[in-house]
């Protein structure tokens, strides 16, 4: 049965009943609709983690309304200038979305934002603690009139607890669910190169809205969903934290290599490009000291016949690896690791990546537009641009400069003048 997104009269208050704000989704020729066109998220957002979460929202069909602050805006559009004058972090999360500038603390600009929720499915914010329920905007103040209304908190550390009114960034994050005692090489922990708490809380924001619409097409009713980055970045730390189970001790620092399977890395070839590889099980390694290293005594040899063994003596297999590969180029290794069935990669920078050989042959590059032009942009991933397939055509609308629907989304909802 077919259930709908959003709920009918019978199954909460006439507020529910007046008509659509217009949808900014479109469909590209011969597709089916996007997943969630006719969904409304507003969002009080800033940085990364919820401008990544409804990103992936519009990405889906959704229309998005970010309000932002007059005139600055969201501060991660002036983390640099790298992309034509605009902040990399801001042109990844924020296409498709319109962008309305609201002084919050103004009475009149706090109204629009009230008139506003009363024809939204989902309301996302990653204000400091304690900032959205001042300004009347958590779920208890909001769901007597608002019943099948979604409110999504994200926070650092969530909105209870002793930690909560604890400032949290990425690494402070990284660093309290133990990532950084799992990276580097021993000497000095290393945080990951990108935001991977902020994606982390992002993803569950995300996840966590697309079943509460599910369940509200079944009961009619809004929820209230908390996201802590320090919660999703933990449930991420799974296997390390399994690993130390029963005060164990937990996985070595291994730069990139793995730390407890060996040899799985990278490796410096002849020519000084470094070539990655990994080895899964002794099939693997049978098959890399025949094809590769062409040592097939060292498949047997005692000091390495197992994994723990590796790992154990992972100094003195390195030398070999080193000594082998260093007769050849990392080309020439990588010819040898494809015939021996042995799993590797080269070791990209961001130039390789935008020139990746699979994603120009899959097709996945798309446009955006944007205030200094268009702009490659990576399809989601899952979308296809194929409507023989079934699938839908991901939303790549334009990221917005600060405010610049203010007007458009004004006149919509019957209001003349406003702040910002």
């Amino acid at each position: 049965m077919k259930l709908p997104l959003r709920p009918s009269l019978s199954a909460c208050s006439s507020t529910w009943s007046r008509p659509f704000l217009r949808s900014s989704s479109t469909t590209s020729k011969g597709h089916r609709a996007a997943p969630l066109a006719g969904i409304t998220v507003v969002s009080l957002e800033q940085a990364i983690a919820a401008p990544f979460c409804t990103r992936q929202l519009a990405d889906l069909g959704a229309r998005v309304i970010k309000v932002e602050r007059p005139k600055v805006g969201d501060f991660a559009r002036h983390y640099d200038t790298r992309v034509k004058g605009i902040a990399s972090h801001f042109m990844w999360t924020n296409r498709s979305k319109e962008s309305l500038a609201l002084d919050l603390k103004n009475e009149k600009d706090h109204g629009v934002l009230m008139k506003l929720l009363e024809q939204a499915d989902v309301l996302v914010q990653n204000l400091a603690p304690g900032a959205s329920a001042r300004l009347g905007l958590s779920h208890d103040a909001l769901k007597e009139k608002h019943p099948a209304l979604i409110v999504c908190d994200i926070s650092g550390y969530g909105q209870d607890g002793p930690f909560r009114d604890k400032k949290a960034y990425d690494l402070l994050i990284q660093s309290e669910a133990g990532m950084l005692s799992i990276t580097g090489t021993g000497k000095e922990p290393v945080k990951v190169g990108i935001s991977i708490a902020d994606i982390a809380a992002g993803m569950y924001a995300h996840t966590n809205i697309l079943s509460a619409l599910l369940q509200r097409g079944k009961d009619g009713r809004g929820c209230r969903i908390d996201i802590s980055m320090l919660e999703s970045m933990v449930e991420w730390m799974g296997f390390p934290m399994y690993y130390a189970f029963d005060n164990a001790a937990g996985p070595v620092p291994a730069g990139a290599s793995h730390a407890s399977i060996y040899p799985y890395g990278p490796f410096e070839a002849g020519d000084g490009q470094a070539v990655m590889l990994g080895i899964q099980n002794e099939r693997e390694w049978a098959s890399f000291c025949t094809g590769v290293l062409q040592q097939p005594e060292l498949a047997t040899d005692p000091r390495f016949s197992s994994n723990s063994l590796r790992t154990q003596n992972r100094d003195e297999l390195k030398a070999i690896i080193c000594t082998a590969f260093s007769k050849l180029t990392a080309d020439e290794t990588i010819e040898r690791l494809e015939a021996a069935s042995i799993a590797n990669a080269n070791v990209n920078d961001m130039q390789g990546v935008w020139n990746h050989a699979q994603l120009k042959a899959r097709d996945r590059w798309s446009e955006v537009q944007t205030p200094v032009g268009a702009i490659r942009a990576l399809l989601p991933p899952g979308s296809t641009k194929a409507a023989d397939q079934g699938g839908y055509g991901a939303q790549m609308g334009s990221v917005p400069d600060v405010g610049e629907h203010n007007e458009a989304i004004l006149k919509e909802l019957g209001i003349s003048q406003c702040r910002g």
